[in-house]
């Protein structure tokens, strides 16, 4: 009987301790959690997470260390891109400082020498070298343009915006190139559609896309402008009676640099459309492109609605 009740003791004690160990490594779990969650606020936070040096030798202690070495290679790298990006800044400045100079200098000569009576050969060379001056201004201005926008230089500042006057700004500054094609130009946006976005990029954005639509497409043809408010995004779609793009080529159109094999002869460096994409994806929107070869295109933005 005595020998029953000493074992009856002994399970209520084994019980009783393993009920304390469960909860004891359920705590332990749960700090360990919590404290862990911590560390990967701190560095989600960009704060560097130092080595507690008063731990005793456990898991814990060993994570800790671990993560404090990570943050630091972190910190360290992200101060390392950070010196990169001011050196970046600093070149790009220096570079549209030093060739604004010379282009409007050589401007300048030309204009001088284009009221000089000169030979006709002479006045058509000065007439080449103005366009091929035009060209490199443009060149040098779009890349300026591109290598702030992939530094992150340029900062988007959204606000709620009316969608005709953006619209409107990059019609009227496309309208002396189709005037000149003789193109006609239509616009379908209605002046309540307001969208959160950076008025002057999306301007641009827009701009690219008609420059190419002007520029693809043959004299006397058509390009329309419609916005259509849906229920997340509100899109902006440029349709034009241009040439069209192959299938197989619309995944390459908005790639730096990229030039259709056939329209090498055509003013261009192949960098509008992917400045067009760069700028809605900043904003938090997307672009898609419809199009087939012979049957014009449809590019398409979509800016979220919020």
């Amino acid at each position: 009987m005595a020998g029953l009740i000493l074992w009856a003791a002994a399970a209520s004690l084994a019980a009783i301790f393993l009920a304390w160990r469960l909860k004891k490594q359920h705590q332990d779990v749960y700090d360990f959690s919590r404290q862990l969650e911590k560390w990967l606020d701190e560095l989600v936070s960009g704060r560097e997470i130092k080595t507690e040096a008063d731990m005793e030798d456990t898991l814990t202690s060993k994570i800790n260390e671990k993560i404090s070495r990570v943050s630091h290679i972190w910190t360290s790298k992200t101060a390392e891109t950070q010196r990169e990006k001011e050196a970046i800044k600093e070149l790009i400045s220096d570079l549209s400082h030093q060739t604004k100079t010379p282009i409007a200098n050589m401007k300048i000569y030309l204009e001088l020498l284009e009221g000089e009576k000169l030979p006709i050969q002479a006045g058509d060379f000065l007439r080449n070298i103005g366009r091929q001056t035009d060209k490199l201004d443009f060149l040098l201005r779009s890349m300026v343009k591109m290598s702030r926008m992939e530094t992150g230089i340029i900062r988007i500042q959204k606000q709620r915006t009316p969608l005709i006057h953006t619209v409107g700004r990059a019609v009227e500054a496309i309208v002396p190139k189709a005037e000149a094609k003789q193109l006609r130009l239509s616009v379908d946006c209605g002046e309540e559609i307001t969208v959160n976005c950076d008025s002057k990029w999306t301007e641009e954005a827009i701009f690219n896309i008609l420059d190419n639509a002007v520029k693809y497409t043959d004299r006397g043809g058509k390009i329309r402008i419609t916005v259509t408010v849906q229920e997340i995004f509100t899109k902006i779609s440029v349709q034009d009676s241009g040439k069209g793009i192959a299938l197989e080529r619309q995944a390459e159109i908005f790639a730096r640099f990229y030039r259709e094999p056939e329209v090498h002869n055509q003013e261009g460096i192949g960098i509008g459309l992917y400045l067009a994409r760069k700028i809605i994806e900043m904003q938090n929107g997307y672009m898609e492109v419809h199009s087939r070869a012979g049957e014009g295109s449809d590019f398409q933005i979509y800016l979220p609605n919020d």
